[in-house]
């Protein structure tokens, strides 16, 4: 007996047998784009020295306490300090030393005036600058912490390191970074019609591209395709091939085989191993034969054959997982409103999930549907970037309407599913 569950009540499932990663140590070069598995905590203060922001004179403020346009003050100027290099003999007042951007305030001084506001001058031999105005305490001089203090939490354990967080990290030292380890996903699709993507076409027979589809999911996820097999209608075949995947992998996804059909060997499989099975039908359009089922602690999806509902089974159910198994922060597709490009005028039983382009006109998002919208289309997901949302039991929505989107390939989505499962996906 199959039974629709609701979209959100599938994801909590799944959700809620989501595994504790591990971490590992790696290289800084080869970081990007993983996962913090610590807290980034600050080794020094930055800058830890006092330095100038531009370009200019370092001096004691006080030389200029009378300063103004019609009475200059003039300071000897002692020497130049480029960045990477001190002034260690100091200064007194009446003196200044001219000092590049990122350069070490010497000793003496308490405040840096811009370049733009002086005027060099030769006399007696000696080089002054000449100031109009009066130069405060303070100004223009980067403090000891002022960006960073030692000990301080940059960024969060969950954090994917970008190049802003890898910068933070060379910035500290960190020749190692502790990130947490890719999920280990497998990828097993059935169906005696599926050739391998070298082969040469038959008729009755077509290219597996579900596989090489979930394997650049799993990447973009943050997981690591680990297992790949294909297998015949063959329910021994298929049995064998989940319990050397389950071996192998801490994620299982399977393709095809999981409607009524007489060659639908998935739930069979999830019985003859002992399998606790999650659900096996969804309120969703296309995609409703996702299946879910959970043995010694690890899931196995299995996603429909028809590529559209793969990817969608994929992008809802197994994405999150495999982002929250990898500690990341944000594991949920964001969820956004945009208007619509096109009718949709026949109403569905169940919630229906439309591959899109999503773009801004102006400063309003627009979404429309990518190709034509049948589960067997390939096509369609080429240029989808968002997946239109239309909830079932409507009477359809027209163009022009609002409709709620979800993001793809937007990485902030909030993970409140656990608070309002309805609005966050």
């Amino acid at each position: 007996m199959r039974k629709p569950i609701k979209v959100e009540d599938a994801i909590h499932k799944v959700m809620t047998w989501t595994l504790t990663g591990s971490k590992e140590m790696v290289p800084l070069p080869v970081s990007a784009n993983r996962v913090l598995a610590e807290d980034l905590t600050a080794t020094n203060d930055v800058p830890w020295f006092t330095r100038s922001p531009y370009d200019g004179y370092a001096l004691f403020s006080g030389s200029t306490a009378a300063a103004s346009a019609d009475h200059p003050v003039f300071l000897e100027v002692l020497g130049t300090i480029g960045a990477g290099f001190t002034w260690d003999e100091g200064i007194r007042p009446g003196q200044a030393v001219k000092i590049m951007t990122g350069a070490a305030v010497p000793d003496g001084a308490d405040a840096v005036i811009m370049v733009e506001l002086t005027k060099e001058i030769e006399k007696g031999g000696k080089t002054y600058v000449q100031i109009k105005r009066r130069v405060h305490k303070g100004e223009n001089i980067v403090h000891i912490g002022e960006d960073m203090k030692k000990g301080e939490t940059l960024v969060a354990k969950g954090t994917v390191i970008n190049p802003g967080v890898m910068a933070a990290l060379a910035t500290f030292g960190y020749q190692q970074v502790a990130v947490m380890k890719k999920p280990k996903a497998a990828i097993i699709a059935t169906g005696s019609e599926l050739l391998e993507v070298d082969a040469s076409l038959e008729k009755g027979k077509i290219r597996d591209s579900n596989a090489y589809m979930l394997q650049a999911q799993i990447l973009r996820a943050g997981g690591e395709p680990s297992f790949y097999c294909l297998v015949q209608d063959d329910f021994e075949e298929t049995c064998l091939a989940v319990k050397q995947a389950l071996q192998e992998a801490d994620i299982v996804m399977t393709t095809g085989g999981v409607s009524v059909g007489d060659f639908d060997y998935i739930p069979q499989v999830y019985e003859k191993l002992g399998a606790e099975l999650l659900f096996n039908k969804v309120a969703m359009r296309p995609g409703s034969v996702t299946s879910a089922a959970v043995l010694d602690g690890k899931i196995i999806f299995g996603l429909s054959g028809n590529p559209s509902s793969c990817y969608v089974g994929f992008e809802l159910f197994v994405r999150p997982y495999i982002k929250a198994m990898s500690g990341q922060q944000n594991v949920f597709l964001k969820k956004v409103q945009a208007v619509l490009e096109q009718d949709f005028l026949t109403p569905n039983p169940f919630t229906r999930f439309v591959r899109a382009r999503a773009g801004f006109s102006g400063n309003v998002l627009h979404a429309g549907p990518v190709r034509l919208d049948k589960p067997n289309i390939v096509s369609s997901l080429i240029e989808a970037n968002a997946l239109i949302m239309l909830p079932g039991g409507s009477r359809g929505f027209k163009r022009g309407e609002d409709a709620e989107v979800l993001l793809l390939e937007d990485d902030e989505g909030a993970p409140v599913w656990d608070e309002k499962p309805a609005e966050r996906f």
